[in-house]
């Protein structure tokens, strides 16, 4: 019989009858009116039985005494064989009873239509399925690079949390979620990081922030915010860097990295607002680091970072943390940009006046004034991802796309 293996052709027929007819009607039509009429060679039921010919295929429907449909036949005869069957059937003018109309609409090449799907696929294939071969040299070094710092990963404590290899002898420490946080941290040579691994704080973790100074530097998504509030609950927090939001920390490139932590602001900015049910630890009297370290694990004066000057040649705000101080008590707003540039300074009684003529450019404000309801709204449908206020007052609706830093007094 017919195996749609060897099929070349797909004839494609329009029938139209004047009367109500069956697909046997149709079928029997065929046969009956093409047999003997083009010979032994291209006889149909022959070219059927020998499979040259496949199943006729008719699919017919009936409404308000007429019969219309489609008859499909599959061959692997030549082309001239294959046209001249097809002209055979328009030769059909009766399906049972009824006066019929037959039209060739086309002939459709099977072989064609696959090789088009080869071609698709083998594009597919082509672009997803291969492995990329190429070589990037920066990539190989940092490959080993990368190795002899795993390497170096150790643990501490009885609950043995992952921890770089410099966090006992560091004068800070940053807290950081998992191990592949510290895994990340230390691809980009930062080695004083050490896991909490769950909102459960090992007791060294504990210890070391009493010690040290303590940065809390987590994902920013809500499990990041309900570690970080655990965190404050039992532990001496010097500072918090935040994340991009719903970036993890292990994901963060070597420039997001530094630039975050760079950005940290001290605890006081953020304990309030964010987590109002989150006691002091009991011990807050230790030292603290100089604003400008880094949080790697070298003091201010090995790791400090020349203050960009303003036009005038004065040194200009470097961190969040010097434009919330620098703002303070002035009562003044800044608008900044993602790297901290000022784009507009006025007075903080202004901003709900200044807020509609900002554009995309500005991610932030410090404003040395209270901020309430109506203006949040709006730094929000401005697309702004922090506001440093003085206070935040009568704040119903907190919006996750936006950080709140209180200032204090």
């Amino acid at each position: 019989m017919y195996s749609p293996d060897t099929t070349k052709y797909l004839v494609h027929i329009s029938l139209t009858a004047e009367g109500v007819v069956e697909k046997p009607d149709v079928v029997g039509a065929i046969f009956g009116q093409t047999e003997g009429l083009l010979g032994e060679d291209l006889d149909l039921r022959d070219l059927q039985r020998t499979g040259r010919v496949g199943r006729i295929d008719v699919q017919i429907t009936s409404k308000k005494g007429e019969t219309k449909g489609e008859i499909l036949i599959s061959t692997s005869l030549d082309r001239a064989e294959t046209a001249i069957l097809a002209a055979s059937l328009e030769t059909i003018d009766r399906v049972g009873p009824c006066v019929a109309h037959v039209t060739v609409e086309s002939v459709e090449d099977i072989r064609v239509v696959k090789r088009k799907k080869i071609v698709e696929r083998a594009k597919e294939i082509l672009l997803d399925r291969f492995e990329d071969g190429t070589i990037d040299s920066d990539e190989l070094l940092d490959d080993v690079r990368q190795s002899i710092r795993i390497e170096k990963i150790g643990s501490l404590g009885e609950e043995r949390v992952p921890a770089g290899p410099n966090v006992l002898d560091s004068d800070a420490v940053i807290i950081v979620e998992g191990r592949a946080d510290v895994l990340n941290l230390l691809r980009y040579g930062i080695k004083n990081a050490v896991a909490v691994e769950g909102t459960h704080i090992p007791k060294i973790v504990e210890d070391l922030c009493e010690k040290k100074t303590a940065t809390a530097f987590f994902d920013g998504d809500r499990g990041g915010e309900l570690i970080l509030r655990e965190l404050l609950q039992v532990a001496d927090i010097d500072f918090v860097a935040f994340s991009p939001k719903g970036k993890s920390v292990e994901d963060m490139s070597r420039k997001e990295v530094i630039k975050t932590l760079r950005n940290k602001v001290p605890v006081e900015y953020v304990r309030d607002q964010y987590f109002e049910d989150a006691e002091p630890a009991p011990d807050q009297k230790k030292s603290r680091t100089p604003p400008g370290d880094s949080g790697a694990g070298e003091t201010k004066a090995k790791h400090a970072v020349p203050l960009k000057k303003s036009a005038d040649g004065d040194k200009g705000p470097r961190t969040l943390r010097d434009h919330i101080d620098d703002v303070k008590g002035t009562s003044l707003a800044r608008f900044l940009t993602d790297d901290l540039t000022v784009v507009k300074e006025l007075r903080s009684d202004d901003v709900e006046n200044a807020v509609e003529s900002v554009d995309s450019s500005v991610t932030g404000l410090v404003v040395d004034r209270a901020v309430d309801q109506k203006l949040l709204d709006r730094l929000v449908g401005k697309g702004l991802a922090y506001v440093a206020a003085k206070d935040f007052k009568g704040i119903i609706k907190r919006p996750l796309s936006i950080r709140l830093m209180k200032m204090g007094s």
